[in-house]
């Protein structure tokens, strides 16, 4: 749109220049000069009934008849010119204006239109989304409750430990998805880094017997939403020991307000998309659980990383500077 006016803007000043040059012409023979100065000068190497445009203005020169000495002059000032062109100018920027306002008006109205049945879509999607993660409740309830009865039944099992743990792993994955459609504002409280740590530690080992895990921190403590920072941990941990090798390792360091989960898994061909929703390299998942790790990440202040090699392993940071409490 700039470049259409400015090319109008450029025709309309050749169209001033035009008509003042045809006014030039006729007042040459008539001399009804209002709007032009008139004079009589020597005649020299001047062109006829040609517009000359510089700092004087607008002139043109035309020959007196039965004169060779002398030639006629018609000159419209510089001040008169700049005034016409302001004037253009003014004119071309208020239909400028004009256009673009109304352009934008029906750019805002059709992006409405064209996005209404986008975002009623999402929306159901949202509360679909909802109704299912409720009427999980019902199924978890009863295997929670049944289990419950059976080891009472038969007393402690192993098998009966596993299937308490899916259950618990079920119902955090629900609270990842209810907190990811939720969206809501963040509670803080104060709590142990390593107690943290070390139950998730207890939880891991039971479902992943083969694989080491090490703890190297101090007493640290942190201030901020201890289910998302839960949430944050639980998914990180649960992935290095599901992508393991056999007789793997997962060290948890913590150094220089760095916690760092470093593994010896599969490793990951594309470090950069793993964040991105629904990305995945594996059969297994659906690829949404970084890209809630990266969100909660974000509203608690966290600033995560992410380095690895295939087949050797894989190292997440998790900068909570902002998080640490001082001692």
């Amino acid at each position: 749109m700039a470049t259409l006016f400015y090319i109008n803007y450029t025709k309309d000043v050749q169209t001033l220049d035009e008509t003042l040059f045809s006014q030039m012409r006729i007042c040459s023979f008539d001399l009804k000069c209002e709007q032009f100065t008139l004079n009589f000068i020597p005649h020299g190497e001047e062109k006829f009934y040609t517009l000359y445009k510089d700092k004087r203005g607008l002139s043109s020169y035309y020959p007196i008849p039965d004169s060779q000495k002398f030639v006629m002059l018609l000159n419209f000032s510089d001040t008169q010119y700049t005034y016409e062109l302001k004037i253009l100018k003014s004119e071309s920027l208020w239909k400028f204006s004009a256009i673009v306002g109304v352009i934008f008006l029906l750019s805002v109205l059709f992006s409405i239109y064209a996005l209404y049945p986008l975002r009623n879509a999402l929306l159901l999607t949202q509360e679909f989304i909802k109704d299912i993660l409720h009427d999980f409740n019902t199924p978890l309830a009863s295997l929670r409750l049944n289990s419950s009865m059976l080891k009472e039944e038969i007393g402690e099992n192993q098998k009966i430990e596993r299937i308490e743990q899916s259950v618990k792993n079920i119902l955090s994955l629900q609270e990842h998805l209810n907190s990811y459609l939720h969206n809501h504002t963040l509670q803080k409280e104060k709590f142990e880094l390593k107690d943290l740590l070390n139950e998730h530690r207890v939880m891991l080992e039971k479902n992943y017997p083969n694989i080491k895990f090490e703890i190297d921190i101090d007493s640290t403590k942190l201030h901020t939403n201890k289910k998302a920072f839960t949430r944050i941990i639980d998914n990180l941990l649960s992935n290095a020991a599901k992508y393991n090798k056999p007789k793997g390792f997962i060290n948890i360091v913590y150094e220089n307000k760095k916690l760092k989960i470093i593994d010896t898994g599969k490793g990951i061909k594309n470090p950069k998309k793993i964040f991105n929703r629904f990305y995945k390299e594996q059969e297994r998942g659906i690829g949404i659980g970084l890209h809630i790790v990266k969100k909660l990440c974000e509203e608690l202040g966290i600033k995560i990383s992410v380095e690895s090699v295939l087949n050797e392993g894989t190292t997440f940071t998790l900068n909570v500077q902002k998080l640490t409490l001082d001692k």
